[in-house]
């Protein structure tokens, strides 16, 4: 199956083949990824490289956390992406954005406040998993509107934290 997975505005063109193929922009590689105890966490292991990503939905989005990165990944078949295509004016870019908790945690630092002028890849919130600091970081610029957080709070997977507008 053939498919046009987007990643920080660069699209890729993947093909899922069988017995753990996948074809990215023209180069194959060996896949085998299983999730953890039923979590949105998943361990991948790519050309026999193993990687640990948490994933979890995110309105029409996927949203994946990749060595304390976090991607907004869109996936689209080729109907899908026909649609989307024939979609008049989304305005996605002047969209609020809500920045969710990609995984069970406790914030330990909200480096902006309310009103302030952010840049994309600029860091929202520091949010503590696993023994693991994550930083979370803007997808597009903007300014940052109401944080429903605060630095000590626990927070539960796909709950917002602030909001970028």
């Amino acid at each position: 199956m053939k498919y046009v997975v987007t990643i920080n505005e660069r699209e890729y063109q993947v093909e899922i083949m069988e017995e753990g193929r996948v074809n990215i922009d023209g180069t194959e590689l060996t896949v085998d990824y299983q999730s953890v105890s039923g979590q949105p966490i998943y361990s991948l292991i790519v050309n026999g490289h193993s990687y640990e990503a948490f994933v979890s939905p995110n309105q029409n989005e996927w949203q994946v956390m990749l060595h304390g990165n976090l991607y907004e990944v869109r996936v689209e078949d080729e109907r899908e992406r026909r649609l989307r295509a024939a979609a008049v004016g989304s305005g996605k870019e002047h969209a609020e954005f809500n920045l969710k908790a990609p995984m069970p945690g406790l914030v330990v630092a909200i480096p902006v406040s309310e009103g302030q002028e952010v840049k994309k890849g600029e860091v929202l919130v520091i949010l503590e998993s696993m023994k693991m600091q994550n930083e979370l970081k803007s997808p597009k610029a903007g300014t940052v509107g109401a944080i429903r957080v605060n630095v000590g709070t626990s927070v539960e997977q796909k709950q917002v934290l602030l909001t970028v507008e």
